[in-house]
């Protein structure tokens, strides 16, 4: 399986590089299916259309619409494989068998049926599937949401049972920083799975979450390389004991998140319970919470969710507050989120008590707090993001 993301299908030059690529594996006796996003910018051009044409869109037809630029690269794709002597033929997400719930603009896969595509590989053919989407039980097209193509090819590297999955993208693997904020940042050459759930759930940008949790559910290593270079890059994969058991192995960061803050709510049975399934029923995804201790029988909860949802957060919060009798509720756009990641922590006491000292040194107040058997992340103020993250990286000599 071999995903090809919006860079690497960016022009016209890059997809016939992308095909070069593809048919050099095939000749050297392999069976390739081949996932494409979006020529680069594509979906986004689509959503400004939408937004230039009206102020309503309705979940059905901006899938309808943002579909469109994967099933682009697709054909142009198999037409490259086609000059080169490769027969290949084209599926969008619905020809592929991808069944997901009626749940548009951020549909989750429900049943792989991948027929077709087994059916074109017994033929000789490269399978060229459009990522990022798949039809509903109600047969409407839908999208997978944010990194939906890397869902995409994860999904049907387990269906297909293929040996790994390729993710093919502008860097050459996993980092142990951002490159862009830390310019010692090194290439992280295994990582496990649970490693890498922890990352991209903190603020990584290299693999979306849900193809991690599927590659990790079904066993399927990913190997994560640049489509420019073509260098080998970092495997994704069940942990063994060939891999360093660093206590720390990665610092990721996240500005893409707003605070949420109730104050003054009723400290009693059932209170956060309410709150908390207001927002889950509005399809909002909650992660940090903070409850501070109870004066007088009220308290304040804290909570982050991303950006995105800030608006409709706010007012899920302030029409339940004033049900349950809370004082008010209000959004923080100015933080952000760092977090240590490493499989060693589970057995390396301290880490958590030399990250706070770190943040300390360099006049970073800690906001909230978040922690996992291998994760430790702060909230901060969004100015002092960088700075934690290179002081971190310096300190736990990465």
């Amino acid at each position: 399986m071999q995903k090809f993301g919006g860079t690497s299908v960016g022009d016209v030059d890059r997809i016939k590089a992308v095909g070069d690529h593809i048919a050099r594996t095939v000749r050297h006796g392999n069976q390739v299916v081949a996932v494409v996003s979006a020529m680069g910018k594509t979906t986004d051009d689509l959503l400004r259309l939408a937004n230039d044409v009206s102020s309503t869109h309705p979940g059905r037809e901006l899938d309808m619409l943002l579909t469109s630029g994967e099933r682009i690269s697709m054909a142009l794709l198999c037409m490259a494989l086609a000059d080169l002597g490769v027969p290949a033929v084209s599926f969008t997400g619905s020809q592929a068998g991808i069944i997901t719930d009626t749940d548009h603009t951020k549909a989750k896969i429900v049943e792989m049926r991948p027929d077709r595509l087994l059916e074109a590989l017994s033929e000789g053919r490269v399978p060229v599937v459009a990522g990022f989407q798949g039809v509903s039980l109600e047969k409407d097209v839908t999208t997978l949401g944010r990194g939906g193509s890397d869902t995409t090819a994860v999904a049907l590297a387990a269906a297909l049972g293929a040996d790994f999955c390729e993710i093919y993208t502008d860097v050459s693997g996993v980092f142990s920083a951002d490159p862009r904020v830390v310019a010692e940042a090194h290439k992280i050459h295994k990582i496990s799975f649970e490693e890498m759930l922890e990352l991209a759930a903190s603020g990584g940008r290299v693999l979306a979450l849900r193809s991690v949790e599927f590659a990790r559910n079904f066993g399927v290593p990913i190997h994560v390389r640049s489509s420019f270079t073509w260098e080998p890059g970092t495997w994704v994969q069940e942990e063994d004991e060939t891999m360093e058991q660093a206590v720390v192995s990665a610092i990721s960061h996240d500005v893409t998140e707003v605070k949420v803050t109730i104050t003054g709510v009723p400290d009693r049975p059932g209170i956060a319970a309410k709150v908390f399934r207001e927002i889950a029923d509005r399809g909002i995804n909650v992660d940090m919470i903070v409850q501070n201790t109870s004066i007088d029988g009220f308290t304040d909860i804290s909570f982050t969710v991303p950006k995105d949802d800030k608006a409709a957060c706010l007012e899920v919060t302030r029409a339940v507050s004033a049900e349950i009798g809370a004082r008010e509720a209000y959004a923080d756009s100015g933080i952000g989120r760092v977090s240590l990641i490493g499989a060693g922590m589970k057995t390396h006491p301290g880490v958590t008590a030399m990250m706070f000292e770190i943040l300390a040194k360099e006049g970073i107040n800690i906001e909230m707090i978040s922690t996992s058997a291998i994760r430790i992340s702060c909230v901060v103020r969004q100015d002092d993001v960088e700075n934690a993250v290179r002081a971190l990286h310096e300190a736990f000599e990465l």
